[in-house]
């Protein structure tokens, strides 16, 4: 999903962990109340060693949510004192509502239906102004134009004039939070929808007003059932990033610990639940009167991950699910939970504190510490795409963090993940046809790549599944003209090939676009790291050591130990199961007609004889023999087994 946070964020000292939005898929809450036995704001932690200090490497000055200052940590803690206005866990009026707009059922039912019919209609106008100037007189396309007309003055006079495109993210922006959310997914949809409209809704801008600290400092006390001077010794009460649903501040523990905690807004859950219920309406109306585009499809998943996104223990239990995926690797890392600090609404986590990729400080590191950093990017996307089947789905450069002088001169460098709240599953069936068909790719496999790309589609209705792997093939070899040079970008040629399902009613779901994601980020950092580097020949090695992993003889035995079961049944059953039918054949061949029904099988005879004659036309018309051939055999096969 793209960065959350606004572009303006106030802080030059945030870190991407701060962001306050994520969304998962598919993970099970972890249990709030499993918290470390320190009641002091001891981590729980994930890794199982202490964290190396990096505060002195941050990148200078603001311009990005995501970007670490270089102001010292410090600036801007400031000591949490007693205060007055503790009321306990049933203290839930805060006062400040940004989201008063957005509310009412009746009247935010009107409201989205008023923009969706000024949409389609928008659109009218659109497609009118884009026809060619020879077309827009006379008689040529006379309904468009007259439909046109007559809903120019209907629309809104800033949005009327507007390509499509704009006029859909401007509606969305209007809309508040759940629709700059929905647009946010409509634009990973890049094989489903036009390019123009996923380039702007790349851009829409989330513009909820910040809460202010008093506010938190309620919703932090209510939830965690503590006054905050017992929960954090110091806090930053200007925010590191305010999101469309959450909102992210600097502290430190009474341990001495630095953290990010985000909360929940107030209010946005009752509004995206009720918003959600009107997606679903507008869902069925836009697949009848846009199918191709499949926008149910994008709705339910919209609808699924925004779900999981309101609650903040999907993502605590994401990052643990991930730590333990890559506890054997210590140069890849993910911020340790507070379990203790943490709750569906509130969410502590680890403050990772190192440099981001493309910095100045970060392109000052030397040559072998820049490729060790490429190096540990792929294995870690590689191995969470094609091994694990778990992986993080809102990557961009923002979410990583690259953190140096470790301390371990055998691990001078490691890369952390942040913002774990939206992950993607892959099955383990999909996620071996993925390992297979990207293996095939970095090998130049075309025929194999197009075969288990092909497999792991959704065939839609009037679907030219042929059709679609001849486009493939042809795109996958003209990549490969491109020879082994290092701009040849595999997930440029994977978001290609998906693009073209569309086109041929050949659909793939959203896991796959948010993988090319992935994919793309990997590769612009990598590039920006190291420009000389060949990232296909890097990825090539991780992957192809993860295929060689895929067909070890333990792993295989391991793999068929666990259907024995399955197995040993079969094995059981067989003879049975080859005697019943033999015996059924036996009986069908050898069986005589019945003598009480002479009638029986006369339209057998009849078919038989049909095919026999048209068979013996074929033939002596000197008609190719497969044409004539199949007709004798069904004539025979009728003639058999139509007797009764």
């Amino acid at each position: 999903m793209p960065p959350d946070v606004p572009s303006d964020s106030r802080d030059p000292d945030a870190s991407a962990a701060a962001r306050g939005d994520g969304a998962a898929s598919g993970a099970r809450p972890v249990d709030p109340g499993a918290a470390t036995p320190s009641g002091d704001g001891a981590a729980s932690s994930t890794r199982g060693q202490p964290r190396p200090d990096t505060s002195a490497f941050a990148p200078p000055g603001p311009g990005s949510e995501t970007e670490q200052g270089n102001a010292p940590l410090d600036d801007g803690l400031e000591a949490v004192e007693p205060g007055r206005d503790f009321e306990g866990p049933r203290q839930e009026q805060t006062g400040f509502d940004p989201l008063a707009p957005y509310r009412g059922a009746f009247k935010r039912f009107f409201t989205v239906y008023r923009h969706v019919l000024g949409l389609l209609l928008g659109g009218v106008l659109a497609y009118v102004r884009a026809l060619p100037p020879g077309e827009q007189g006379g008689f040529n396309h006379l309904p468009a134009r007259f439909a046109a007309f007559c809903a120019r003055p209907v629309v809104k006079s800033d949005l009327r004039d507007l390509p499509f495109a704009k006029q859909l993210r401007r509606r969305l922006e209007i809309l508040g939070p759940t629709f700059i959310k929905l647009g946010q997914i409509m634009a990973l949809r890049e094989d489903l929808l036009p390019a123009p409209i996923t380039g702007e809704l790349s851009s829409l801008l989330d513009q909820l007003p910040e809460v202010p600290f008093r506010q938190v400092r309620r919703i932090l006390e209510r939830d965690l059932g503590r006054p905050m001077h017992e929960l954090f010794r110091r806090v930053r009460k200007e925010p590191l990033g305010s999101a469309s649903i959450a909102q992210a501040h600097l502290a430190e523990t009474m341990s001495g610990d630095k953290v990010v905690f985000k909360v929940i807004k107030p209010g946005i859950r009752e509004v995206i639940t009720s918003d959600l219920k009107l997606l679903e309406a507008v869902g069925v109306l836009l697949q009848w009167l846009l199918p191709r585009y499949q926008p149910r499809q994008i709705i339910e998943e919209f609808a699924d991950y925004t779900e999981k996104e309101l609650d903040y223990r999907y993502e605590a239990d994401n990052a643990e699910i991930f730590a333990a995926n890559f506890a054997d690797t210590d140069g890849i890392v993910f911020p340790d939970i507070y379990h203790d600090l943490s709750t569906g609404d509130v969410l502590t986590m680890e403050f990772l504190r190192g440099l981001k990729p493309g910095s100045d400080e970060a392109l000052a590191l030397d040559e072998a510490t820049r490729e060790r950093v490429v190096d540990l990017g792929a294995e870690a996307i590689i191995r969470m795409l094609y091994q694990d089947g778990f992986f993080h789905a809102d990557l961009h450069a923002g979410n990583l963090v690259i953190l140096p002088h470790t301390g371990d001169p055998e691990q001078p460098v490691q890369v952390g993940f942040i913002d774990v709240g939206m992950v993607g599953r892959f099955g383990r069936k999909v996620k071996r046809r993925l390992l297979y068909y990207f293996y095939a790719l970095v090998r130049g496999d075309v025929e194999n790549a197009t075969r288990y790309l092909l497999e792991m589609a959704r065939l839609g209705e009037g679907a030219d599944p042929q059709g679609f792997r001849r486009a493939v093939g042809d795109l996958v070899r003209r990549f490969r003209m491109q020879g082994a040079r290092s701009e040849l970008s595999v997930a440029q040629l994977i978001l290609e090939s998906l693009s073209l399902g569309g086109k041929y009613r050949v659909f793939f779901p959203v896991e796959m676009t948010l993988m090319v994601k992935a994919l793309i980020t990997y590769e612009g950092v990598g590039r920006t790291m190291e420009p000389e580097m060949d990232i296909t020949k890097v990825s090539r090695r991780h992957v192809e050591r993860i295929f060689r992993r895929r067909f070890d003889p333990r792993k295989v035995g391991k793999e068929l130990m666990s259907n024995a079961p399955e197995l040993v049944d079969l094995a059981v059953d067989l003879p049975q199961l080859l005697a019943e039918g033999a015996g059924y054949f036996e009986e069908r061949i050898n069986a005589p007609p019945p003598s009480t029904a002479p009638l029986n099988g006369v339209r057998s005879g009849i078919l038989a004889g049909a095919f026999v004659v048209g068979g013996s036309i074929a033939a002596v018309g000197g008609g190719p023999w497969f044409l004539w051939a199949p007709l004798f055999l069904v004539a025979l096969v009728l003639a058999i087994f139509g007797r009764r």
